[in-house]
């Protein structure tokens, strides 16, 4: 089994690299970044998972977006849905 590689940088070094630090990622390395010594935040590599799941947030607020000037509430819009 291997073992994924991880960095840990500070918030003042994250700042200032964070062209380099972006490189590490998509070469598979996590980077915890750090304030005052605890971690606050993870860089990660973008799942596709996650892209997929972005596109169907995406999709869902350009209906939402459309049905609004309908006066219906998203609920609503639903249950028309539901009864067709």
């Amino acid at each position: 089994m291997t073992q994924a590689r991880t960095r840990t940088v500070g918030a003042y070094e994250a700042k200032t690299h964070l062209a380099d630090l972006l490189d590490d990622v998509q070469r598979g390395v996590a980077v915890t970044i750090t304030r005052r010594g605890k971690a606050v935040a993870r860089l990660v590599p973008v799942d596709q998972k996650d892209e997929g799941r972005q596109d169907a947030i995406d999709r869902w607020l350009a209906v939402r977006h459309r049905v609004r000037p309908l006066g219906l509430t998203m609920k609503a819009a639903v249950n028309v849905g539901r009864k067709r």
